[in-house]
């Protein structure tokens, strides 16, 4: 039995990883802007057998207040073993071309908030000489395009910070994955058109936690993205910029 903190935790995914967790009876503390939904996914993850769900509201762009859930995540649930981040936003790319405030709006969202977060866990669990740590990236971060760049810049600084992390972090005993999904049927997805290529959220809720199980450095999910993300990331530069992608 483990005890997680979640965060981003109305988001589809995060939802579907702490349904698998529940049937396991791990106790679980949920972190999101909406009580309201909270509630609605804590009564559903307490039928599925979770041990212990707690709710918490906070916007994770509030980073002075990351001190305070973590301490008030140790006092509800007796202690931590893992963290696992899910939040995030889909920016419209053309208005962050427009706006310097739109974009660094984005980056703090998708990379500098959880890099605030993840500072003060890390220093806990390395205290401890135990825990995990599980955060969503994203397929963006490997390259960056024309059609996402602003994302994929984040998502960049967020896979480097998590690989320096883990490099840190590996002798103390503490578990770092990034997980790197590639096209996701979400709400935030939902005016893309789908295709081949789309996962469902349970598709990589299962794989987030079989990866999190065999303690994964890094992970594509689905599996064949590590194939598609290997070419893109190795076509030449003179190439590449005559693409549109």
């Amino acid at each position: 039995m483990k005890n997680w903190i979640v965060l981003g935790a109305t988001s589809a995914i995060a939802e579907d990883v702490m349904r698998l967790w529940a049937e396991r009876g791990y106790r679980l503390f949920l972190v999101a802007r909406n009580q309201e939904k909270m509630d609605i996914i804590k009564d559903d993850l307490k039928v599925r057998g979770a041990k212990q769900v707690e709710t918490y509201v906070m916007d994770a762009n509030e980073t002075l207040k990351h001190i305070t859930l973590l301490d008030e995540a140790d006092k509800r649930m007796g202690h931590v073993d893992g963290v696992f981040i899910a939040h995030g936003t889909l920016p419209d790319q053309k208005v962050c071309e427009k706006s310097y405030e739109a974009t660094y709006e984005e980056i703090h969202t998708n990379a500098l908030s959880i890099i605030s977060l993840l500072t003060e866990v890390a220093n806990r669990f390395e205290e401890r000489k135990h825990g995990d740590i599980a955060v969503i990236s994203s397929v963006a971060g490997d390259r960056g395009r024309q059609s996402n760049y602003v994302y994929g810049s984040a998502k960049a600084l967020l896979n480097s910070f998590l690989q320096g992390l883990r490099n840190r972090l590996t002798k103390s005993g503490v578990h770092v994955l990034t997980i790197k999904p590639g096209f996701v049927d979400t709400p935030m997805t939902v005016d893309f058109d789908k295709g081949a290529l789309w996962a469902s959220t349970e598709q990589v809720a299962e794989g987030i936690v079989n990866a999190i199980d065999k303690q994964r450095n890094e992970v594509y999910l689905p599996g064949f993205w590590w194939a598609i993300m290997f070419i893109i990331k190795h076509v030449p530069e003179f190439i590449f910029k005559k693409l549109s992608m």
